[in-house]
């Protein structure tokens, strides 16, 4: 029975009450990684390299351990990374298109299962401690990977487009195979933290991510489960997410103090709420 008192909403909780009390330690040992900003026509694409955008999780290799994006030591089997350089990479763990689920579960256990990492692939894409351009660190990225040697460590395929008509030829083409859309890598760009226009991302729809803030309760044929989780924008807006939850994570929500990734098509004038919002998925650490 989904209720403010049943066990699991204590254990959402006391992950609640954990996230705070971990977020400042997170904060300090986020690595300085480039963010995405967000493709808009009418970008001169002839400096431009272009990559499918891959559903993993991000995956900061610091020269002796992998790390998520909010600094977290990842387990990995200790045969997944041998070999690996001193040098920093950025790259994505990656079990495929539309197998978003089965990376994030092998990448969130503390003890390390072999099986579900054999499925898993370091797809990397830059090189921060790099201070060439993206051109140059493209290069030595390409090397570094073939001197690793191993078939689950992969640069990621890096190609040019000549016109807005054929990049977005190839988004159609990456979505109808099941892939979530492309990013854009601007060639003279140096590695550069926090989100810029140097590194964009291009789908067929808009996300973005937001805070749980309580559990709102369902009613008609989800009653006594979640209706609607309460969510806050980094800006502050506030709104009900009730679409995109499986009868599964009805039952069991996403913990209150966790963040979610939700896609939506634009916003609302006035507002600036999104339009047609749903819940895609927990965001991995």
């Amino acid at each position: 029975m989904f209720s403010v008192v049943n066990e699991p909403r204590r254990a959402w909780l006391r992950a609640a009450l954990s996230l705070l009390v971990a977020a400042p330690a997170l904060a300090q040992t986020a690595p300085p990684l480039l963010l995405a900003g967000r493709h808009r026509p009418g970008t001169d694409l002839r400096d431009w390299w272009v990559s499918e955008k891959y559903d993993g999780v991000r995956g900061y290799w610091d020269g002796r351990t992998l790390r998520t994006r909010g600094g977290e030591a990842i387990a990995a089997p200790a045969w997944f990374t041998a070999g690996w350089p001193a040098e920093p990479m950025d790259g994505e763990l990656w079990a495929g298109r539309g197998r978003f689920a089965q990376a994030q579960s092998a990448v969130a256990r503390q003890q390390p299962d072999d099986a579900a990492w054999r499925g898993l692939r370091y797809m990397v894409f830059d090189l921060p401690a790099h201070a060439g351009s993206f051109d140059e660190r493209l290069s030595a990225l390409n090397g570094l990977v073939a001197r690793i040697d191993r078939p689950w460590v992969q640069a990621v395929p890096q190609r040019k487009v000549g016109s807005d008509a054929e990049l977005q030829a190839l988004l159609r083409q990456v979505v109808r195979g099941g892939g979530e859309g492309l990013m854009l890598h601007r060639g003279a760009s140096l590695y550069r933290a926090g989100r810029g226009d140097d590194l964009l991302k291009l789908k067929d729809h808009d996300d973005a991510e937001a805070r749980v803030i309580a559990h709102l309760p369902g009613k008609g044929r989800h009653a006594g489960r979640l209706g609607a989780l309460l969510v806050e924008t980094p800006e502050g807006r506030r709104f009900a997410l009730g679409t995109g939850f499986s009868d599964a994570q009805r039952r069991n929500p996403p913990p209150v103090g966790s963040w979610v990734t939700y896609r939506y098509r634009g916003l609302h004038e006035g507002s600036g709420l999104p339009r047609f919002a749903s819940f895609m998925r927990v965001r991995a650490t």
